[in-house]
C-alpha cells in the first residue's frame, strides 16, 4: 500500500507573466496555449512527456527539470491543429503528438552523453561545508543531467480521423472514427516492406455490433490490452502473431473477449488499468465505480474479482478521468473530476482529497485537489505526478509505500517500516513501552535519510529489508546495496564504485542475525551472497557466495537456520545456514522441482514452509524436503502444498487455500517477535527462536497465519488445521478464519501485544499555511485481535482454549478493556439479530468473563456503554444487580458499586435505589473518597428533587441539616429565602469535615427540578428511568 506525503512539489515550463502585461484576450489565449494536456511516462520512469497546445516539453523525472521543448510553428499549427494528446514509446526513444485534426506528429529523443544540462560552475567561489543531506543536491549540480535533444522525424495523417492512439515498442495504434476501424503503423516497416495494417471493427465478431473503441490501455508483461466501446463494455484484447485471413479477404489482426457490461444507467466504461503483479484488470464506470476483474487465462475466463466504491457521493467526486495502478501493482489511483483517491489492490481506501474544504483550496489555487485530468509514475512509484484541467503545472506528490511492496519478506511484514524516494521512515513502537507502542504519537516514527552516495548513483531505491530484530536495514538501487545500523546510525556503501555496480539484487534479500543474504545477478552468473554488517563493503569481503543454475525469484529465511531459495527454473532449493564463530556459508541439503505444478514462476511473490514437529525436532535436515508442506504465494492466491508418500514415490496434493491475498504472515517466522506479553519484554526483541522443547506444548497463536485480502485481516489459528483438511484420507473442508475488520490499512501483526498495526493519513489545511499537505509522518493506528479470537473459541464450545489464550496475555494494561470488546460485540451481534435465546452465545461470554478479577468492572463499564434495550438482553445471563452492587461492595470496589447504581433504578424502584445509594455514600465517606461522595450527592437529589432523601443521608452520617421543604418553607413555617438557606446549612456544616462539607454543599446546589441522573466520576449518563 501506499500513502503520500507532505505537501505535493509544483513545477512549470512557462513563466508567470504579470497581470498587467497583456490585455485579457492575450492572457487568456497564453493561459490556453500554455495549458497541460496530456501527460505521458516511459516505462522505466525516469522520463516525462507533457504537450501544450504548441508545445510538446520533455522532462526528466529524478529531479523533476525540462530537459528539451519542441515548439510547433504557426503554419503547423494551422494546418495540423493544436495538440490534443501525447504519446511515448515505452522505450522512451519516440514521442507523438496527436493534433485536432487526426495528424501525429513524430519526434526522436535521442541523449548525448557527452553534454550535459543545469551544470553549476564556481569560478573562484569560496566553498563551504555542507551538510550530509546537502551533498546529493550539490554533486547534482557539479555534473548536470545528460541532454536530450528532440529530433523531428514526420507527419502521419490519419484520413478516418483519431478517437484514441497507444504507443507499443513496434508500433502505434490507432483507433478511427470514420470507418470505426483500428490500424496498426509500424514504427519501422517489417521485412515485406509493410508497416501498415487495418481491421475493421465491424469485421470483429466479438465486438458488439455498431461500437468503436474510445479507450486502450496496454501492459507489455501480460501482454493484453483493454479496449473500451462507445457503448460502455470493456474487452480484453489480444494482437495474433500471425493475422489470418478472413472470410472476405481481410485480416484478422486481434482477439478478444468481453469482459464487463453495464447493466445499468452509471455503470458504463470510460477508463481502464491493468496490473501485470496480481492479473487484474480495472474498469472505471462512468457513475463513479471501479469494477476490477481478474484475468484467469487468455481465453475470457475473466471473472469479477471486486468492486471499489468511490470515497464520496457522486455529486462530490464526479467522473473518474483516470486510472493508474502503480509499477508494482499494490496501489491504485483513481483521478476523478473534482479530486483524487487512493486504494490498495484490493479495493481498501487510503487517502482522498474530498475531505478538503473546497474555497480554501480555491483560494489558495490547490489546483490539485480539486480535480485530476491525468495522472502518471516516476521513480519506481516513489512520485505521483498530477496535471489538473486548464493549468499549466505539474504536482508531484512524494509516496511513501510500505517495504512489503518492494521485499516480500517475513521480517518486512513483522516490523513495520515505509520506504520514499530519499528516506526510510521506521516504526519504533516495537522498542517503546507497551502503553506507548499501541499510541498515535507520530515520535515512534524515525526517518533516516538513505546514504547520499549511494541514491545519487543508483536510485530509485527497488526494495529495502529489515532484520527479524530490527537492527539492521538494507537497500538496494539499480545496482549494489548498501546496509544501515538503526542504532548506530551508520550506512555502509561499498568503498569502490566499480564492486557496486558489478551486480544487481535480483531476487531478494533477508538478514541472519547481523548477516545480510542478497540474491544477486552479474554479468555472467546468478549468486546468492552473504555480507557481514561488521565488514566493510568490497569484493574481498564477502562471507560466502552460492551459484545458482538460473536466478533467483525470491529466497526467504524460514526456521531457525533454513534459507530457502525459488529459481525460475521451477526448483526450490533448501540451504543451511552453517555459522561458526568466524565464518557463515551456506550448505545445500535438498532441493524440489515444481514443474507442473507452478506454472509461470514470474508469477511466485513469496514462499515458505512448514515441518511437523517431530522434524523440527528430531529429523534430519536433508529430509527437510520430504516432510515440508510449502505454502506459496502465487499472484494473489495462497497455495498450500503438501506433501505425502505412497508407494515410496513423494506425491503433493495443492490446494489454493486464499484469494485476494495482498500479503501473509505465518507466525512460525516469527519466532523474535513470539514473546508472550506475560514475560518481561526486551527493550527490542531477541533474535532468539523458541526452543524446540516447546514444539510439543501449547503454541497459543504461534502456529496461526494471518492474511489480508483488501478487506479484513484473516486469521487461522493453527496452521496445522488445514493440513489436516488437506490430508488425502479426510477431504476435509477448511476451517473458516476469523475475520477481523479494521477501518485502516493493517501493516504488521503484533502478536506480543494482542494487536493489528496499521496506517493512516490525514490531509492538513491551516488558515496560516497558503498550501494544503497530508501529514508527513505517517499515524500508526492499532486495534484488538484478541476479542475475535476468543469469540471463536467461545463459539465453537473450546472454552479452554479461550482460557489458556486470555493467559497468555493478562498481563497487557489494556487486557480488560479486550474482555469489554468482546462482550460489547457479542451483546451488539445477539441484540442486532434478534438471536435465539438457546442459540446465544451470551452465557458463555459471561461465564468466561466471571473467572477474571475484573469481572464486575466489566460489566459495567459495558452496560455503561450500550443503549437501554440492550440491558435487559445482558442482564438476562447475570445475576441479579441487587448481587452485583453487593458482590462489589464486599471486595471494596465502591466505584464499580456506584455504576451499578443506575442499573438499579433502572430495574428496580425508587426506595431501593436510594437505599442502596445511601448504604455506598456511608461507605465512602468512611474510605475518605470525597470525589464519589459528591457524586453520590447529585445521584441523590436527581432521584428525589425535594433534597429529602439526601437530608436523611445526610442524618445517617451525623451530618445535621437544617429541616425544611423543597419548596423553601422551614419547619417554623416561616419562608426563607435559597441564600438564607445556603447560610444555615453552612452554619450547620460547621463541624463537619470541610473537603466533604464543600463536596456535600456543591452537590445540594442542584435545583430539585432536574430529571437527569449523572454520575460523571464514573463516567455515567442517563436520563430519568423512573418508568423503566
Amino acid at each position: 500500500m501506499y500513502w503520500p506525503l507532505g505537501a505535493p512539489r509544483i513545477y512549470s515550463a512557462n513563466r508567470k507573466r504579470r497581470k498587467g502585461g497583456l490585455d485579457d484576450d492575450d492572457a487568456a489565449q497564453d493561459e490556453e496555449d500554455s495549458t497541460i494536456r496530456g501527460l505521458r511516462t516511459s516505462r522505466s520512469g525516469h522520463l516525462i512527456a507533457t504537450v501544450t497546445a504548441t508545445s510538446l516539453i520533455i522532462w526528466q523525472a529524478s529531479p523533476i527539470v525540462v530537459l528539451a521543448v519542441a515548439h510547433r510553428s504557426i503554419s503547423s499549427v494551422r494546418n495540423y491543429g493544436p495538440n490534443v494528446a501525447v504519446l511515448l514509446r515505452p522505450d522512451a526513444s519516440i514521442a507523438v503528438v496527436q493534433t485536432s485534426n487526426g495528424f501525429l506528429v513524430t519526434y526522436s529523443l535521442v541523449v548525448d552523453p557527452s553534454t550535459r544540462v543545469y551544470q553549476h560552475i564556481y569560478e573562484g567561489a569560496k566553498q563551504y561545508k555542507s551538510a550530509q543531506a546537502d551533498r546529493l543536491v550539490i554533486e547534482q549540480q557539479r555534473t548536470g543531467f545528460r541532454e536530450v535533444i528532440l529530433k523531428f522525424r514526420m507527419v502521419i495523417r490519419i484520413d478516418a480521423g483519431i478517437a484514441v492512439a497507444l504507443a507499443l515498442d513496434n508500433e502505434v495504434i490507432v483507433a478511427t472514427k470514420r470507418p470505426a476501424a483500428v490500424q496498426c503503423i509500424r514504427w519501422t516497416p517489417d521485412d515485406a516492406g509493410r508497416q501498415t495494417s487495418t481491421e475493421l471493427t465491424s469485421r470483429m465478431a466479438w465486438l458488439q455490433k455498431g461500437s468503436s473503441i474510445v479507450a486502450m490501455v496496454y501492459d507489455r508483461s501480460m501482454s493484453l490490452a483493454v479496449w473500451i466501446g462507445s457503448d460502455g463494455r470493456a474487452y480484453a484484447v489480444q494482437k495474433r502473431s500471425e493475422a489470418p485471413e478472413g472470410s472476405e479477404g481481410t485480416q484478422r489482426l486481434f482477439r478478444g473477449y468481453e469482459f464487463h457490461s453495464p447493466g445499468e444507467r452509471g455503470l458504463e466504461a470510460t477508463k481502464a488499468a491493468i496490473n501485470a503483479r496480481f492479473s487484474l484488470l480495472a474498469v472505471g464506470c462512468r457513475g463513479g465505480e471501479i469494477y476490477v476483474y481478474t484475468a484467469k487465462d487468455y481465453v475470457g475466463n475473466i471473472p469479477l474479482s471486486h468492486k471499489v466504491v468511490a470515497p464520496a457521493s457522486f455529486n462530490t467526486t464526479g467522473s473518474i478521468t483516470c486510472l493508474s495502478f502503480s509499477p508494482d501493482g499494490y496501489c491504485l489511483v483513481a483521478g476523478y473530476e473534482h479530486g483524487w483517491a487512493i486504494f490498495s489492490a484490493y479495493g481498501k481506501p487510503g487517502a482522498n482529497s474530498f475531505g478538503a474544504d473546497t474555497s480554501t483550496s480555491e483560494s489558495n489555487e490547490e489546483r490539485w485537489l480539486l480535480g485530476i485530468s491525468d495522472l502518471g509514475w516516476v521513480n519506481g512509484g516513489s512520485d505521483l505526478v498530477l496535471i489538473c484541467p486548464a493549468e499549466s503545472r505539474l504536482w508531484a506528490l512524494e509516496m511513501a509505500k510500505s517495504a512489503v511492496t518492494s521485499c516480500f519478506s517475513s521480517a518486512n511484514i513483522a516490523r513495520t517500516f515505509l520506504l520514499s524516494g530519499s528516506n526510510l521512515i521506521i516504526y519504533r513502537g516495537y522498542d517503546a513501552p507497551i502503553a506507548a507502542g499501541i499510541s498515535t504519537d507520530t515520535s515512534l516514527w524515525q526517518q533516516v535519510p538513505i546514504a547520499p552516495a549511494y541514491l545519487m548513483n543508483q536510485r530509485p531505491i527497488r526494495s529495502a529489508v529489515s532484520s527479524h530484530d530490527g537492527r539492521y536495514i538494507a537497500v538496494a538501487g539499480k545496482r549494489g546495496l548498501a546496509h544501515y545500523s538503526v542504532k548506530s546510525g551508520r550506512w555502509k556503501t561499498f568503498d569502490d564504485t566499480r564492486d557496486e555496480n558489478s551486480f544487481v539484487v535480483r531476487g531478494g534479500m533477508c538478514w541472519y542475525q547481523h548477516v545480510l543474504i542478497a540474491a544477486v545477478e552479474t554479468d555472467d552468473s546468478y549468486e546468492v551472497r552473504l555480507y557481514s554488517r561488521e565488514l566493510g563493503l568490497n569484493e574481498s569481503s564477502l562471507m560466502h557466495v552460492e551459484i545458482l543454475p538460473a536466478a533467483a525469484v525470491i529466497i526467504s529465511i524460514t526456521g531457525q537456520d533454513s534459507l530457502l531459495v525459488y529459481t525460475f527454473e521451477n526448483v526450490l532449493y533448501h540451504y543451511i545456514v552453517n555459522a561458526s564463530s568466524t565464518s557463515v556459508s551456506l550448505v545445500q541439503v535438498g532441493q524440489l522441482a515444481l514443474n507442473g505444478i507452478v506454472r509461470a514462476p514470474a508469477r511466485v511473490r513469496a514462499v515458505t514452509w512448514i515441518l511437523p514437529d517431530f522434524q523440527l525436532r528430531d529429523g534430519d535436515p536433508s529430509q527437510d524436503v520430504a516432510h515440508a508442506s510449502v505454502l506459496f504465494l502465487v499472484d494473489a492466491n495462497l497455495v498450500l502444498l503438501q506433501s505425502s508418500t505412497t508407494e515410496n514415490e513423494p506425491k503433493y496434493d495443492l490446494r489454493v487455500i486464499a484469494h485476494n491475498v495482498e500479503y501473509f504472515d505465518l507466525m512460525r517466522d516469527q519466532g523474535s517477535l513470539l514473546v508472550s506479553p506475560s514475560q518481561s519484554l526486551p527493550g527490542s526483541p531477541s533474535n532468539e527462536v523458541e526452543p524446540m522443547s516447546a514444539l510439543g506444548a501449547d503454541r497459543g497463536l504461534k502456529d496461526s497465519l494471518w492474511y489480508f485480502d483488501g478487506t479484513s485481516i484473516q486469521c487461522w489459528l493453527d496452521i496445522k488445521d488445514l493440513l489436516i483438511a488437506m490430508s488425502t484420507e479426510n477431504h476435509g473442508e477448511f476451517p473458516q478464519p476469523v475475520s477481523i475488520q479494521t477501518d485502516f490499512y493493517p501493516t504488521a501483526v503484533v502478536l506480543n501485544r494482542g494487536v493489528v498495526l496499521g496506517l493512516d493519513t490525514e490531509l492538513m489545511q491551516r488558515s496560516d499555511m497558503h498550501f494544503a499537505m497530508v501529514r508527513h509522518t505517517t499515524r500508526s493506528q492499532t486495534q484488538l485481535f484478541l476479542p475475535h479470537i476468543l469469540q471463536r473459541n467461545l463459539s465453537e464450545g473450546d472454552s479452554a482454549a479461550a482460557s489458556i489464550l486470555a493467559l497468555r496475555y493478562q498481563d497487557l494494561p489494556y487486557f480488560p478493556h479486550a474482555l469489554e470488546v468482546l462482550l460489547h460485540m457479542v451483546l451488539d451481534d445477539e441484540v442486532d439479530g434478534g438471536m435465539e435465546e438457546e442459540k446465544s452465545l451470551l452465557p458463555s461470554v459471561v461465564s468466561f468473563l466471571s473467572g477474571f478479577p475484573d469481572y464486575l468492572d466489566i460489566i459495567v463499564q459495558c452496560t455503561r456503554k450500550t443503549e437501554l434495550r440492550s440491558w435487559r438482553t445482558l442482564f438476562r445471563y447475570l445475576p441479579q444487580p441487587q448481587q452485583l452492587f453487593e458482590e462489589s461492595l464486599e471486595k471494596g470496589m465502591l466505584k464499580t458499586a456506584g455504576g451499578y447504581l443506575l442499573v438499579l433504578h433502572t430495574f428496580q424502584d425508587l426506595d431501593t435505589s436510594s437505599e442502596q445509594c445511601i448504604k455506598l455514600l456511608q461507605l465512602a465517606r468512611e474510605e475518605g473518597d470525597l470525589d464519589l461522595c459528591k457524586e453520590l450527592a447529585r445521584f441523590l437529589m436527581a432521584l428525589d428533587g425535594s433534597g429529602d432523601t439526601l437530608r436523611e443521608a445526610l442524618s445517617r452520617m451525623d451530618i445535621k441539616l437544617p429541616g425544611g421543604h423543597a419548596n423553601g418553607e422551614s419547619g417554623g413555617g416561616e419562608v426563607s429565602s435559597p441564600r438564607a438557606r445556603e447560610k444555615r446549612e453552612q452554619q450547620a456544616l460547621n463541624g463537619n469535615p470541610p473537603e466533604l462539607t464543600s463536596s456535600l454543599r456543591s452537590a445540594g446546589q442542584k435545583t430539585a427540578s432536574s430529571t437527569r441522573l449523572s454520575m460523571t466520576g464514573l463516567g455515567i449518563y442517563a436520563d430519568d428511568r423512573s418508568s423503566g
